[in-house]
This record gives structure tokens, C-alpha cells and sequence, in this order.
């Protein structure tokens, strides 16, 4: 399973990356093209946008492709754009270029969750979602400093190159390990949204949607938050969300996705809370990064469980919409977040992105029943 599954991770290694490290790469970006930090910051804001509403269009529209031929295209798609976003002379061309990476990674993210879902047995189903998305998380410990280091000695571009160079590696894995994969699914965009007339899965959404909203609206700008080495940082809150990403599918198997969300969500805006309190010493900025992105990170795997118990028959669109709603979330911090930075500072962003996450941890305690679809449930129904 895990042999087949590798490559779907180093994908997302690249996409994440690419989507990322912009948050590192603010002070070089304005710099360079002439920009304020907030609209350097409109970089993630432009690229979540076009992600969240791509995602459902494009998914319709290659609904006949086998998923393999799908994820080489979506990577194809996607290292043209970054190789595009390198070369781009001015801002406006290079918000354009982030639209076209974003339709990549639009069409490859979710399509990685559908085939490890289907490549897996129900048991262990929890765990291969976080083995695939873990790419995620393993670019924000070891591609996000890196690509933040480059852009600090060479320049931004060159961490564009880099991410390029990735995501060649992903399409040489995929195309060389990833069995063809054919997984029902209509083509039709309207279809696409019929799953939003269950109130489970608009829960599900709406949790994700403010859960990346809140996070986001910190790390989006955490360059301007903190006055200690960013790389450093960064690392700790990658390296945590490796750690947290690979226990929250363990523990969402063993204990299910309910207490990993509740979990998670609590935790998180506990940690956001204390971001002044990080920024006093590299060692104390360290171990909360860490524990921020442990934490944090359980939630991904849980909500991926959550999203197959809801909509066992409908999988891809399913994770689909899952997707959509995160980068959406990103959208909304990018824009807030940076609203907060320009008018209140950094106070502004801290208050900005505690609040959102009480939001969602409330809404989600009012509308997560107790009865909630556990592992051993979905083995049943998936």
C-alpha cells in the first residue's frame, strides 16, 4: 500500500510547498516588486481562490479521465505555473501565473485523497489519507524553511525554480508507481454540489472552512508577527505538523474523527493565543510552533474520515468539496489577515485569528453529534 502511495505525498510535498512558502517569502517578494507585505500576502489569497473554485469545475470536467492520467496533467499544470510565476516581471502577471498553479494543485490534492481511499482497506483508511496528505505537512517542516531560505540568499525566484523541481519529481513518481485507477464519478458540475444538500457534510465544510481561516490568518502573515529568525520557526511548526498528521490517523482509527476535531480545534486557538508570548524567546518561539502544528494537525486526517463516513457512494466529490472549503478558508485569512495587519497591527491579526477559531469550535461542538460515524461504522458503509 505504502509503496503505492508515496508518490501521491511527494505531489502534495510540491503543491504545499509552492502554496506555502509564500508566507516566508513576503520581505523579498515586496521588496521586489514594489508591493506592501499584505499584497505580497494576496500571493496565498489569489492561489486559495482559484483552488476553491476550480476544484468542482475541473473535477467535472476530467470526470472520464482515469485518475492516473489525471494527477500526471494536474502536476503537469502545476510546475508550468510555478515555472511561469519565476519569470513573471510584475505583480499583476505574477497573481495570473498563481491561478494557473492553483488549477494544478486543484486538480491533484483531491484526486491523491480519492485514489489512496480507494487503493485501501477501510481499517486502515485513516492512516493512508494521512500518509498522502502528510506531504502537506512534511513541506511545511522541510520545504517552507528551505524555500524561505533560498528566497532570503538567492531571491524568491529561486525558491519558484525549486518548487518547480518538486513537483517534476512528483509527476516522475506518479507516472512511474501510481496504478491506473478508474473511480465513479459524474461529470456533471451540478452533481458536484448535490452532497451540500446533506447537513453532515455542510458541517463538515463549514468546520473546515473556519478551522484554515483561523490558522491561516496567523501563518499567512507570522513573518510580520515575529521579530526571530523565521526559518527556524517555521521548521518547528512543519516538523509539529508532521508529528500531528501522522497521530491524528492513528488516533482517528483507534478513537474516531469526533474527539480529533474537538481536540485539534481546542488546541489550536489555545495556541494562537500565545503567539506573543512565542515571540519572546527563539526556545520558547520553538516549542509553541511545534506544539501549534502538532496539534493543529490532527484535525486534517479526522475531517478527511469524517467527509468519507458522510458520503460513502460519492468519495472524489466528496474530498472535492473538502478541498474547496479548506482553500477557501485560506482566502478568507488571506484577505482578513491582511485587513487586520494594514489597520491594527499585529494585535489586529492575533485577535482576528483567535476569534475564528472559537467560531469554529463552536460551531462545531453545536453541530457534530455524538452519534457521529466512528471507524469501525464506515468499514460498513465505505
Amino acid at each position: 500500500m505504502s509503496s503505492r502511495l508515496y508518490p501521491l505525498a511527494v505531489g502534495n510535498f510540491a503543491i504545499g510547498t509552492g502554496m506555502f512558502v509564500t508566507a516566508g517569502l513576503l520581505p523579498p517578494i515586496s521588496r521586489d516588486l514594489g508591493i506592501s507585505s499584505s499584497a505580497a500576502g494576496q500571493l496565498m489569497t489569489v492561489f486559495a481562490l482559484a483552488y476553491a473554485l476550480l476544484s468542482p469545475v475541473l473535477a467535472a470536467l476530467t470526470a472520464r479521465l482515469s485518475r492516473k492520467t489525471l494527477l500526471v496533467v494536474a502536476l503537469s499544470v502545476f510546475v508550468v505555473g510555478n515555472v511561469l510565476t519565476a519569470l513573471a516581471p510584475t505583480y499583476p502577471l505574477v497573481m495570473a501565473t498563481r491561478v494557473i498553479a492553483a488549477a494544478g494543485a486543484a486538480m491533484f490534492t483531491p484526486t491523491a485523497s480519492g485514489v489512496a481511499n480507494a487503493l485501501t482497506a477501510p481499517e486502515r483508511r485513516g492512516r493512508a489519507l494521512a500518509l498522502v496528505m502528510g506531504g502537506l505537512t512534511v513541506s511545511s517542516a522541510i520545504g517552507v524553511p528551505l524555500g524561505t531560505w533560498l528566497g532570503g540568499v538567492s531571491g524568491w525566484r529561486a525558491t519558484l525554480w525549486l518548487v518547480s523541481g518538486l513537483g517534476v519529481i512528483g509527476f516522475i513518481g506518479v507516472a512511474a508507481v501510481v496504478p491506473s485507477v478508474r473511480i465513479p464519478t459524474s461529470g456533471r458540475l451540478r452533481e458536484r454540489f448535490a452532497p451540500l444538500g446533506d447537513r453532515r457534510v455542510l458541517a463538515v465544510l463549514t468546520t473546515q472552512l473556519l478551522f484554515f481561516a483561523a490558522g491561516f490568518t496567523a501563518y499567512t502573515y507570522i513573518g510580520s508577527l515575529f521579530d526571530l529568525p523565521l526559518p527556524a520557526v517555521l521548521w518547528a511548526w512543519g516538523l509539529g505538523g508532521i508529528v500531528g498528521n501522522q497521530l491524528g490517523g492513528r488516533f482517528t482509527d483507534l478513537y474516531g474523527p469526533r474527539r480529533m476535531v474537538l481536540v485539534g480545534l481546542a488546541a489550536s486557538t489555545a495556541f494562537m493565543t500565545l503567539i506573543p508570548v512565542a515571540n519572546l524567546a527563539l526556545p520558547v518561539a520553538l516549542v509553541w510552533a511545534f506544539l501549534w502544528g502538532a496539534l493543529g494537525w490532527l484535525v486534517a486526517p479526522a475531517q478527511q474520515f469524517r467527509t468519507v463516513g458522510a458520503v460513502p457512494g460519492n468519495v472524489p466529490i466528496g474530498l472535492g468539496l473538502l478541498s474547496s472549503a479548506q482553500y477557501v478558508g485560506l482566502f478568507v485569512a488571506g484577505l482578513a489577515g491582511g485587513a487586520a495587519l494594514d489597520w491594527y497591527g499585529r494585535a489586529g491579526v492575533v485577535v482576528l485569528a483567535t476569534a475564528l477559531g472559537l467560531v469554529a469550535l463552536l460551531f462545531t461542538l453545536t453541530t457534530y453529534r455524538s452519534a457521529a460515524i466512528s471507524p469501525k461504522e464506515s468499514v460498513a458503509v465505505g
